[in-house]
């Protein structure tokens, strides 16, 4: 049988060809979609570095082919102490985007308690078929041959440069070679051979290395000694938390996502909830008709009206909103430490029928490395809205809500989505309007991901190049406040998105995010 119709093993949308190659071997091996999405997220911290860590937190949405499913929460947790300000390492950095500049904050006193560890131990233990040493395989690999810095990942190094050049550790790896006080430049090998020495030892000792060994006590030093608040109970009492995904029905599917405390899950239900009062069979795809519509919804979702509202606003809204999930936002969510920030995201089916989906950050990186190991550690209490009232304000031993959305979904005739985005803040309307493309005007997935995008925030409308001109006139005048992009551009989203329809399988990497699909046989 030639391979054009071998019956697929599955489909995997990732954000860098390494990541999904690594994905690919697994599968290809005989590995479930589990065991694939562990040996992707591994790769992704070697060649997502900036996005992606092994020092940061995510999600998994986990559906097996028995319909059952779960969200394995391994997001940071903030620390159980507090120390002063006046001691801390917490400083701000210009990330520079070229037409815009942006402040993160960085240094010791940014570190959350990790995630990632503990969660692929976690997922690995209930539901992977394969040794952890054979799904850790890819990444030692492309840590210790190194790999080519491609455009995406080099942009992404040049915006944040001051974070990667932060500290002589950090220089030592992600410094241009030729210019080393400049960093490294597409084209380039990046190799990371501590971080490959640590993932051997991690296959061969067990989470237990980072939770409660001398990665542990290594951390729990530097932070005592040069500024954070992250300690050794932190690192040693942190647990991974399964929940049941929110649900929800729209129009003629069943929709699986991620719950609170995370935020983004739920507002894009909320979001959804609002879309379905509405027939769009009656409307044009990107006409005027339906971008003002997105925008009225996207603006009853922007997450500081939810907040503000108070009960019923007004009339309207009162009719529109949907009490239950505006509840849930408001015992759940609101007073949580928040952090939306940079992310990347892997979506993987089998042809088992198991659905994996899972968003990961690292926020930009603190600057600092665990030393001996290359793996630089997360920024995540450097979030500006993790109070109103200003930094270090944070609830202690909380798990901090996330803007995060890995979603699954089922139609009613038989056809299975896996997605999700990182975009920070625009996970929720990038996702919103994928979803949309799809149950609304049954879009194939890869036009669905690649139509342009628009982008409320308070009362500045974001609108991503592709649209008809006339179009988006209307909504120029109506938000005064606006911005034109000229192009598709990683602001919006990189929604890397699978779809399983019997033994067919298609799917979309986002280009907007260096984004790859691969069907594997």
């Amino acid at each position: 049988m030639s391979q054009k119709h071998k019956p697929a093993r599955g489909v995997i949308a990732a954000g860098h060809p390494a990541t999904a190659g690594a994905a690919e071997a697994i599968l290809r091996e005989g590995g479930n979609a589990f065991d694939t999405v562990v040996a992707a997220h591994f790769a992704a911290c070697v060649v997502e570095p900036v996005l992606c860590s092994l020092a940061g937190g995510g999600f998994l949405m986990a559906q097996a082919h028995d319909g059952s499913s779960e969200i394995y929460d391994f997001f940071t947790q903030t620390p159980q102490c507090k120390r002063p300000v006046s001691e801390l390492d917490f400083h701000p950095i210009m990330a520079d985007f070229g037409t815009a500049q942006q402040q993160f904050h960085i240094g010791l006193g940014s570190v959350a308690t990790p995630g990632c560890v503990a969660g692929l131990f976690k997922i690995h233990r209930e539901r992977c078929t394969l040794p952890m040493q054979r799904l850790l395989e890819p990444a030692v690999e492309l840590a210790h041959d190194g790999v080519i810095m491609n455009d995406f990942q080099a942009s992404i190094f040049d915006i944040v440069q001051p974070i990667y050049m932060a500290t002589p550790q950090a220089r030592n790896i992600y410094a241009d070679p030729l210019h080393p006080g400049r960093i490294i430049n597409r084209g380039q090998l990046l190799k990371q051979s501590q971080q490959a020495d640590f993932m051997e030892a991690l296959a061969r000792e067990g989470e237990a290395l980072f939770y409660q060994g001398e990665i542990a006590q290594q951390m729990d030093r530097i932070s005592r000694e040069e500024g954070g608040c992250l300690q050794y109970s932190d690192l040693s009492q942190y647990r991974v938390i399964k929940r049941q995904p929110l649900q929800l029905n729209y129009r003629e599917a069943r929709i699986f996502t991620n719950p609170p405390p995370s935020s983004g899950g739920l507002l894009i239900a909320f979001a959804l909830d609002l879309l379905s009062q509405t027939d769009l069979s009656a409307y044009r795809f990107a006409s005027k008709e339906h971008l003002s519509l997105l925008t009225d919804v996207m603006a009853l979702t922007t997450e500081a009206r939810i907040a503000q509202l108070d009960g019923a606003a007004h009339a309207d809204a009162a009719q529109l909103l949907n009490s239950g999930f505006l509840q849930q936002y408001r015992r759940q969510i609101r007073q949580r430490a928040k952090s939306y920030r940079g992310t990347t995201h892997i979506s993987i089916i089998d042809n088992a029928g198991n659905m994996a989906s899972m968003t990961i950050s690292n926020g930009e990186g603190c600057g600092h490395l665990i030393a001996g190991t290359g793996i630089m550690l997360n920024n995540m209490l450097g979030e500006e809205d993790i109070n109103p009232g200003g930094f270090h304000h944070w609830p202690a031993d909380t798990r901090m809500t996330s803007m995060m959305a890995p979603t699954v979904i089922l139609l009613k005739d038989g056809r299975r989505i896996a997605t999700g985005s990182g975009g920070s803040n625009r996970i929720r309307s990038a996702l919103l309007q994928v979803i949309s493309n799809l149950l609304d005007f049954d879009i194939p997935v890869k036009e669905a991901v690649a139509a342009a995008r628009l982008h409320l925030e308070g009362e500045h409308l974001s609108i991503e190049g592709g649209f008809d001109t006339k179009q988006v006139e209307a909504l120029q005048t109506a938000y005064p406040q606006h911005t034109v992009w000229n192009e598709a551009n990683l602001f919006f989203g990189g929604v890397h998105t699978v779809l399983q329809d019997g033994e067919n399988y298609s799917g979309a990497g986002d280009a907007r995010r260096g984004g790859v699909t691969e069907i594997v046989h």
